[in-house]
Formats: structure tokens, C-alpha cells, sequence
């Protein structure tokens, strides 16, 4: 009987002993259609990664590789802007497409000519212990993960519209301060970019372009200056500011590829992203 008794006792042990604990879940991972973006209201931190490319970078294709790694396990809270521009950009005589554009190259210049490619800037920022805005891509995943820890200053909104028939797609970009931003010069840009364009890319595993490489995020225009546009309005807590812009969408655009890019920076010595945020051109 005695030693029926304490197994009776430890029985109850012995099952919370035995219970599964439930993994941990970042909730920060995860995809997400970019086309149905989290609602402003649940917005977090939303960190920008613009890569800088070219078609005739053989070494670039890991560094886009790498940012659709860095997509699936962050979700919407990572957009990644792909700018052709530099050495490796001229599109070869049989390329479909040349994916330069003036404010790629403009910005190039204003972001700073890297050392060796793949390339990127996180939050256009500079960390600690760097040099340089431009990052290697094995520095991308520790900057975003830092990135994604800061709470917002300002969360955005992305309305638009868009005409298949006249390709007109009109856009509202909404700004709602969380906090009272101080600095003197914030601006906001709005980029135009495509996904799944086929097109030649020279890649490791050949000598000859690959006629079949699906070109991820290309920047294919801006609704702003290259640099941004200046924010004129008070940037102080729980303002709301609307920012209007149109244009047509050329026709060898593929408008169910296309997203629309928003982000707040500062435009003095540092060019910081203070938040970034994303939607489709179609619903």
C-alpha cells in the first residue's frame, strides 16, 4: 500500500513532466501576400533593403537568392528594392529589357559606390563599426534582424488605384506619426517596382547569360525625386498626412508584378529609413 501511495503522488509529476511544450514562433516570420499588407493599425517596424545589381554581375544572383531567404522568413516586415545600376548594369545586345533608370543611377551615387558585389543597404544606415552604407551579404540578416526591433516613428498607408484600360495608377500615401520626429529634414519616396521579369542574367553556372532568370523587386521608376520629396508638414505625434501622386504604367509592365514602395527617411547627413511599407498595383 505504501509504495502504491507514492506512485500515486508522483503520477501527476510524471504527466506534466511528459506535456509538449509548444515551439517558440518569431512573430515576425512568415510570408504574407505583399498584395493584402498587415492592416496600419498592426503595423510593426518594416525594414528596407535596397540591393544593387546587373545583369552582367556573375555573383549577384546569390545576393538576390539571399533576399528572398531574408523575404520568407520575415514576411512584409522586409522590402527589398533590386537597383541596376553601375559597371555590371548595360543590358547585353540580345537582353530584352534594359532595367537602368536615371534615379537608379542617381541613387548609386547618393547611397555610394560599393566595393564588391552583392550589395545592399539596410535602412540606408550607417551601423556601428562600418565604413560605409553598403553592406555584404553576409551582414544583411544581423542589420534587419537589429532593424526590426525599433518600434516605428511613423507607420504608412498605401491607397491606390488602378485603370486597366488607360494603365493610369493613382496613388494616396498616407503618413500617421507615432511619435514627434525632430529632425529637420524627412522626406518621402515612392517607388515603382517589378517582379518575375524573364530576361538574361549572367549567373556562376554558366559562361553565357541565362535566358531564363526571373528578375526579383527591379526598380523600374520612382513617383518622387530619387531622394525623396521634402515632408513640409509638422511631424508631431498623432498627425496625418496625405501625400497624392499619378502616372501610367508603361505597357511592357506586367501591373499584377508591380508593387508600390513608400518610405520615410531623413535627407541630411544621414540618410536613415525610419519606415518603409509596400502594397500591390492590383488587388
Amino acid at each position: 500500500m505504501k509504495r502504491l501511495s507514492i506512485i500515486l503522488i508522483f503520477l501527476p509529476l510524471l504527466w506534466l513532466g511528459c506535456e509538449e511544450i509548444p515551439p517558440v514562433i518569431n512573430p515576425s516570420m512568415g510570408g504574407g501576400n505583399p498584395n493584402e499588407p498587415t492592416p496600419v493599425e498592426d503595423q510593426e517596424r518594416q525594414v528596407l533593403i535596397e540591393e544593387f545589381t546587373g545583369v552582367r554581375c556573375v555573383n549577384c544572383p546569390a545576393g538576390s537568392q539571399a533576399i528572398e531567404g531574408l523575404i520568407d522568413i520575415h514576411g512584409q516586415r522586409l522590402i527589398a528594392i533590386s537597383i541596376h545600376a553601375g559597371s555590371f548594369a548595360p543590358p547585353y545586345p540580345n537582353s530584352l529589357y534594359d532595367f537602368r533608370i536615371a534615379e537608379g543611377v542617381s541613387l548609386l551615387s547618393y547611397l555610394g559606390e560599393p566595393l564588391g558585389y552583392p550589395t545592399a543597404t539596410v535602412d540606408r544606415k550607417l551601423f556601428d563599426g562600418e565604413f560605409d552604407l553598403q553592406l555584404g551579404r553576409q551582414q544583411w540578416a544581423g542589420f534587419i534582424a537589429q532593424e526590426l526591433l525599433e518600434a516605428p516613428k511613423v507607420k504608412i498607408d498605401i491607397l491606390r488605384t488602378y485603370d486597366e484600360v488607360s494603365r493610369m495608377l493613382d496613388v494616396t500615401v498616407k503618413l500617421y506619426v507615432q511619435e514627434t520626429i525632430t529632425e529637420s529634414d524627412v522626406r518621402l519616396s515612392v517607388a515603382l517596382t517589378e517582379s518575375d521579369i524573364v530576361d538574361l542574367q549572367l549567373t556562376p553556372d554558366s559562361s553565357t547569360p541565362n535566358p531564363d532568370y526571373k528578375h526579383k523587386h527591379v526598380l523600374r521608376d520612382m513617383m518622387t525625386n530619387y531622394d525623396g520629396n521634402p515632408i513640409d508638414e509638422a511631424l508631431v505625434a498623432d498627425a496625418v498626412i496625405d501625400k497624392e501622386f499619378s502616372m501610367a504604367l508603361p505597357e511592357d509592365w506586367t501591373p499584377e508584378n508591380c508593387h508600390i514602395v513608400a518610405f520615410v527617411h531623413l535627407g541630411g547627413s544621414s540618410k536613415e529609413v525610419l519606415q518603409a511599407h509596400q502594397t500591390g498595383v492590383v488587388e
